[in-house]
């Protein structure tokens, strides 16, 4: 399952909120050419040479360059998805058709929100100018997908209610899977 949507959706805080009630999935740590950060991701940290060099060795299954870093889902975060395994992924839309020819079923979940939250909630993150959120917020790319099914959450909500929501389409995407309620 790849969570997609604009800086400033949520993406992060659902997935850390909903992780609890999601035992049997797993969640892709993202290696990123950033130091980790106080009130940022939680993700692991390489130079950008090393960054490639793991690209090179085939040990990124996923990778994307974004706001000047690279950002990859390691290889061996997706291992077992043949075999019927869920791994949950924050990734750019760009890469769903990297996604799509690893051969697994894939879902997308679009994570939006208005603008004008997305614009709040970047200028609270205090590491863009406004002119940059906006040429952020400008740039919005487009989502597609060939094969990957394509669900949608408005995170216009508290916290709360929107990883209640991912909670519930993550589990009617996997009807057969034992979701932990708590």
């Amino acid at each position: 399952m790849l969570v997609v949507g604009p800086s400033g959706a949520g993406k992060d805080t659902l997935m850390d909120a909903a992780r609890a009630r999601l035992a049997e999935c797993r969640f892709a740590r993202r290696l990123v050419t950033r130091p980790a950060m106080i009130g940022a991701e939680d993700h692991d940290s390489c130079s950008p040479a090393e960054f490639e060099a793991a690209v090179a060795r085939g040990e990124i299954a996923l990778h994307w360059q974004a706001h000047g870093l690279s950002y990859g889902i390691p290889a061996a975060a997706l291992a077992g998805i043949g075999q019927g395994d869920v791994v949950i992924a924050n990734v750019s839309r760009g890469v769903i058709a990297q996604a799509e020819a690893l051969g697994a079923r894939v879902v997308v979940i679009n994570i939006t929100a208005p603008a004008d939250l997305l614009a709040r909630r970047l200028s609270l993150r205090g590491r863009e100018s406004e002119a940059d959120i906006a040429a952020r917020l400008a740039r919005e790319a487009p989502l597609r997908t060939e094969a990957a099914e394509l669900v949608t959450i408005c995170n216009d909500r508290t916290v709360a209610e929107g990883a209640d929501e991912l909670t519930r389409a993550i589990a009617a995407l996997l009807p057969h899977r034992a979701l932990n309620s708590g």
